[in-house]
């Protein structure tokens, strides 16, 4: 890749953020607009931190003219179409949906879709809404997050997401999962087997019936009461489903619906040690609560061959079942069992760290529901995975907390300067420039400032709202465009002003000082520090004013 391209791809993110390139995302926009392969990713991040570093130090005006030479090597990926909510297939009478979190932590931008396109479905077709608490026993891997019982609706209520208001915890349903289950060794088309998992797979490679799968009802029933019984080891015994053992598809045949766990359950303690898988739990559910329409990803299929393998037995009439493709964001990376693991470390704050992209972490960073909701709406249902940039939320985020928030002045690792023939003077700038009628912020200046810039003898700069200088000299008050003035924020030297911490997305910490207005700034507003970017104040305290970062 030329030095051109890489160039145009940072002035272009320059531009778009007031002049400083983000490396980061300027890489990850190369990667995937232009199918960047692995092995070249290193050398890539190398060049573009070089690129950025040049760019960065250049003014808007300069950069401005450099990319009106290099923008014609902007390429836009193509995107898949964005569609609103298709009709939903198969509507007879009321419309019943269900949104089903498994409970290892609150939810993220990437189940939240799914709860949002129920949710708007629902609402659509004036139906009901199930919230389903998944919580079967889980796995070692996997477990269950006590917290989750609380963040889960939690986030959801944040949302917006109108769930009926009996919230259905499937681990108080075992006794009737135990009751579907007998009722299959009955109607002979379940068995508990005792044999390995790698016999099993051995089995299904060479389209054979195991030795456990030709016991007689009775001998099975037996098996089946005896995996409540201590006596019986974990993992000696599993009741598995009878299907066509010369099915197409390998992991269909002979599926596994109920295994032993000894882990203590979060909610049911040590009162049950026989447990459903989700497949199974789901087509009972589904049937029994009358659901009529079921969201899943796309990677559930077999779950759903399962699903109606099963309703097929029992005669039961079928859900529609519609697939919803994954939702990627370009620039964010989630893993829900890394979060789980730093937030049990004490490495991250809480569920509500910005590492962990949860519903709880964007409504703490400033994020208004409503933006989520509309971004996430766009893509619409649709069963092919779709890659979008997270500036796209950023971008309807902004619609709305541009005209809330005030703007304040933030200096970040302040460096005193003093400016010869700087005239005293009491200004006023306003809180919000559109909405003039909210106040004004007023600052009181004599020779001696803080910035954040390293200053450049030989460029003039302008501080926001007051004057011009260069080479630490007064120049003039009055904007003047010939002068191409630099123009940088500032603080006047004063004991008034207030520290300042802003926590930002990867945990990092800015800090600096704030203007002394910041005091009437009510915690949980959301204001924007001056052409630099939007936060949330989260705290105060003596030692500093704490910030949460939103977006630029």
């Amino acid at each position: 890749m030329d030095k051109n391209t890489i160039k145009a791809y940072v002035l272009n993110n320059s531009l778009s953020y007031g002049g400083k390139a983000n490396p980061k995302t300027v890489l990850g926009k190369l990667i995937i607009t232009l199918n960047v392969p692995k092995e070249k990713i290193r050398e890539l991040k190398e060049r573009v931190e070089k690129i950025v570093n040049e760019v960065n130090k250049k003014n808007i005006s300069e950069q401005k003219k450099e990319f009106e030479n290099l923008k014609d090597l902007i390429k836009e990926k193509k995107t898949e179409k964005r569609e609103g909510l298709k009709e939903l297939p198969d509507v007879k009478d009321k419309v019943v949906m269900r949104f089903a979190p498994f409970p290892s932590g609150p939810l993220h931008i990437g189940n939240a879709r799914t709860a949002v396109l129920n949710d708007e479905y629902v609402k659509k077709y004036k139906g009901k809404l199930l919230l389903i608490i998944d919580d079967t026993i889980g796995s070692e891997e996997k477990p269950i997050l006590k917290e989750s019982y609380k963040l889960i609706p939690e986030g959801l209520r944040w949302l917006g997401v109108k769930f009926d208001k009996n919230i259905i915890y499937k681990s108080d349903r075992l006794e009737i999962y135990y009751k579907y289950a007998e009722e299959l060794i009955k109607k002979n088309k379940a068995y508990a087997c005792s044999c390995s998992s790698e016999k099993i797979r051995e089995n299904r490679k060479k389209n054979k019936e195991c030795k456990c799968r030709n016991l007689d009802v009775k001998e099975n029933l037996k098996r089946w009461k005896s995996m409540f019984s201590k006596k019986t080891k974990q993992g000696s015994l599993v009741l598995r489903i009878k299907t066509d053992m010369n099915h197409p598809n390998p992991a269909f045949r002979d599926r596994v619906i109920f295994r032993i766990s000894d882990r203590e359950h979060p909610k049911t303690k040590k009162k049950y040690r026989v447990w459903p898988l989700l497949d199974f739990s789901w087509a009972i559910d589904d049937h029994l609560l009358k659901i009529t329409h079921i969201i899943r990803g796309k990677e559930l299929m077999i779950e759903t061959d399962m699903e109606k393998y099963i309703w097929d037995v029992f005669g039961w009439e079928h859900s529609t079942v519609l697939y919803n493709g994954l939702l990627h964001l370009e620039g964010v990376k989630i893993s829900k069992s890394k979060s789980a693991k730093e937030v049990k470390e004490g490495k991250y704050k809480g569920w509500d760290d910005p590492r962990t992209w949860s519903l709880q972490s964007l409504e703490k960073r400033g994020f208004k529901e409503e933006a989520l909701r509309k971004f996430l709406l766009k893509f619409g249902l649709n069963a092919t995975e779709i890659t979008a940039p997270i500036d796209d939320l950023y971008t309807e985020n902004k619609k709305i907390i541009d005209k809330e928030a005030n703007r304040y002045f933030f200096v970040e690792n302040p460096k005193k300067i003093k400016i010869i023939d700087a005239p005293e003077l009491f200004v006023k700038a306003p809180l919000h420039p559109e909405h003039k009628s909210r106040g004004y912020r007023r600052f009181e200046t004599k020779k001696e400032f803080y910035v954040s810039d390293n200053i450049d003898k030989n460029k003039t700069y302008r501080f926001m709202h007051l004057f011009n200088f260069k080479n630490n000299k007064f120049v003039s008050d009055e904007y003047d465009q010939k002068l191409n003035a630099k123009l940088i924020h500032w603080l006047p030297v004063s004991k008034d002003l207030v520290n300042i911490e802003v926590l930002m997305p990867d945990g990092s910490v800015k800090k600096g000082l704030g203007e002394s207005s910041l005091r009437k700034v009510k915690v949980g507003e959301v204001i924007q520090f001056e052409r630099n970017f939007f936060c949330r104040l989260n705290k105060k305290s003596k030692k500093a004013y704490e910030f949460w970062f939103t977006h630029k």
